[in-house]
């Protein structure tokens, strides 16, 4: 599980992600340079995104051989870039390629105001791997003709033609993932990981007659594959090598297999060994083994997140998105952090879920501060902030599970970010003061409790299925819901000051409640269009829970709601309420997961998570509109360039910033082209 975007420093903070010669090294063209002076964190901004950059700090404390463990990861990431591209939606491919060429050989009029319109139709669709939007999943609308941009093509003699042309302005497809209530999710989602004719039933029939040798330790079915129907028979296309995606993975295990030659350490390589298996089998009791085997191996300067992991994008759940994430340990943060993971234990004793629900040994639960040093797929340009793998459920319970969070992103996010917004919709000057005093901490050990305490915490009764199979459709979201209210829960407990995490753990608390509740009832509507329904799961979680908490808390006034000079404000009058309430909803969210209780989660979620107060919306929408921030931020990664000797070994690995968006997305589409048009 991750927290993607939607929990970025920057904005909680403030309101509170031709093909290249396989015989040798890729070397990167004269398209980077290195930032001179004071390091900018900004590389621009278009429509509602904010591209920025970050340092890979520890870089120079590695060996060689760590940082070429960490330059073959990093390619094996890239090398299976357009996965992502391909599973986001089936015509994705065919449109970049037409719309890279077209703004690579295009010389006519760049300073036109339908230019300046294709431009940034381009720049969103690079950002979201896709011609849908990251974040809403709505499909991204051009504000450029059909007309301009048949000119375009055929001036640069570009062929796209055919419904991949007609679904740029047309309403097909037009929502990537679609989970309304009461619609066939399946069907009316956009994203390629089923067939044109499969529906919800189709997928439910399908994997309820699949049953896993153990049932104790159930595969996860689905996840590696893409279903679809043939001549009325279901069947899946299994991502492998000679399979679906085969040419691209082909290059990931290439560069996996460099960086096995490499590892630090056995259990690093065997791990590594497990997943260069998978990769060419898709077989998925060795992406089981190879999870307990990459759980265990916390050894070492270097990590890594590599394959068809969360399945945010699968209206259903069950279906992995291709993600890379390379990672260095920061081991001075990752020493003063290690005590949460030292006391899961406690915090699973001393939580108020039910007892029959709680974990009588966690096991394995591990936490570090990372640099991040590279991301492709689901991680980049919008990027998690936290991670906690794996996502099995028996995994967890038996194993363990490592928790990271990305350091450098957090402090990047953290240095581009400003502070008008934040004096606007805060209701007085002690939450201002709080806010800009604790507001960070607070954030850091949310996302550090979220991850290593919540995904960690609970487990499921004895016969109870996996999420997907009894939530379905609202099981991300009961998930994320789940942490962070783990996380909220203990960010208002003394123990965090008796572990020495904080100074003051009430006013830490109170900023972390303010900022949770800020944003959850009012300032991450500026992510919506007016009128549309919370869809995505991470922000219909932090509805629900806001929600929740302040309709069961009117009798007492626990949070109130102000009007002030034509402007809302929430203001929490009763922080110990707050923090009774938050527990008895980590309560129900448990036992609702751990029974597997369908009607309950759909109530909660339908209940306060997806309808908007219209009003509240609109006011939000106006006050916002005096600060240009835009709401998303992602990254551009470092370049790592190697240098090699007169026999083509490395003998030295540096560090570069590209000149710009554009140029890295170009770059990438050149170097890392390895699937067809049609997959």
């Amino acid at each position: 599980m991750n927290l993607k975007s939607i929990f970025a420093i920057c904005f909680i903070a403030v309101f509170a992600w031709s093909c290249k010669n396989d015989s040798k090294e890729p070397v990167k063209d004269d398209t980077t340079e290195k930032v001179a002076g004071e390091f900018d964190f900004n590389v621009e901004q278009f429509a509602d995104i904010k591209i920025l950059r970050y340092q890979i700090s520890g870089w120079d404390n590695l060996s060689l051989k760590e940082q070429k463990l960490v330059y073959y990861l990093t390619q094996a990431g890239l090398a299976g870039r357009d996965i992502m591209w391909d599973q986001n939606y089936r015509h994705n491919l065919k449109i970049r390629k037409a719309l890279e060429n077209v703004y690579s050989n295009y010389s006519g009029d760049k300073t036109s105001k339908d230019w300046m319109a294709f431009e940034e139709y381009l720049k969103r669709v690079w950002f979201s791997n896709g011609i849908h939007h990251h974040y809403s999943n709505d499909k991204l609308k051009p504000t450029f003709s059909k007309d301009y941009l048949n000119e375009l093509l055929k001036v640069t003699s570009t062929k796209l033609d055919g419904v991949a042309f007609d679904v740029i302005f047309n309403d097909e497809d037009s929502k990537k993932v679609n989970q309304a209530k009461g619609v066939d999710n399946v069907a009316l989602s956009a994203v390629n990981f089923y067939g044109p004719n499969v529906t919800n039933a189709d997928v439910e029939k399908f994997y309820a007659a699949k049953k896993s040798p153990n049932p104790n330790q159930p595969l996860s079915y689905g996840l590696n594959s893409q279903l679809v129907k043939e001549d009325g028979v279901l069947k899946e296309r299994v991502y492998k090598s000679g399979g679906l995606y085969g040419s691209a993975i082909d290059e990931i295990v290439k560069w996996l297999e460099k960086a096995q030659g490499v590892a630090e350490n056995k259990a690093q390589g065997d791990a590594l060994g497990l997943l260069i298996q998978y990769y060419k089998t898709g077989d998925l009791q060795t992406w089981d083994d190879y999870n307990v085997a990459w759980t265990a191996a916390t050894e070492g300067n270097v990590d890594y997140i590599n394959s068809f992991i969360e399945v945010y994008n699968d209206p259903l759940g069950y279906r992995g998105s291709y993600e890379t994430i390379v990672q260095i340990n920061d081991f001075e943060m990752s020493k003063r952090m290690k005590v949460l993971s030292d006391n899961a234990q406690w915090f699973e004793d001393n939580s108020p879920l039910m007892d029959e629900h709680k974990k009588d040994s966690v096991v394995g639960v591990t936490y570090k501060v990372v640099a991040v040093a590279g991301e492709a797929g689901d991680a980049s340009p919008s990027t998690p902030i936290g991670v906690n793998l794996p996502n099995a459920n028996w995994i967890r319970k038996e194993v363990g599970s490592k928790s990271v969070s990305l350091g450098n992103i957090i402090e990047a996010y953290a240095n581009s970010k400003g502070s008008g917004r934040l004096k606007e919709f805060v209701h007085d000057e002690e939450e201002l003061q709080l806010e800009e005093k604790y507001g960070q901490l607070a954030d850091k050990l949310h996302t550090a409790l979220h991850e290593v305490i919540g995904h960690a915490s609970g487990q499921l009764n004895p016969g109870v299925g996996e999420t997907k199979e009894t939530l379905k459709n609202y099981a991300s979201t009961l998930e994320e819901g789940r942490a962070d209210l783990v996380g909220l829960y203990y960010l208002y407990d003394s123990k965090l000051q008796d572990l020495g995490l904080v100074d003051d753990w009430k006013s830490v608390g109170k900023a972390a409640y303010d900022g949770y509740i800020r944003n959850g009832l009012m300032t991450q509507l500026v992510r919506l269009n007016l009128g549309d329904d919370v869809e995505e799961a991470h922000m219909r979680n932090r509805q629900w829970v806001s929600a929740w908490v302040f309709e069961k808390g009117k009798a007492d006034n626990v949070i109130e709601k102000v009007t002030r000079d034509g402007k809302t404000y929430f203001n929490i009058n009763d922080y110990d309420k707050l923090h009774e309430l938050f527990g008895q909803l980590l309560r129900e969210t448990q036992r609702i997961k751990s029974e597997g209780d369908y009607a309950a989660v759909e109530a909660l979620v339908e209940g306060y998570g997806v309808k908007v107060d219209q009003a509240i919306h609109a006011e939000v929408l106006k006050r916002n509109e005096a600060y240009p921030d835009p709401p998303y931020s992602g990254f551009v990664n470092p370049v790592l360039v190697p240098e090699m000797d007169e026999n083509g070994e490395i003998t030295a690995i540096k560090v570069t910033q590209p000149v710009g968006f554009p140029e890295q997305m170009l770059e990438y589409s050149k170097t890392y082209n390895f699937l067809p048009e049609v997959n």
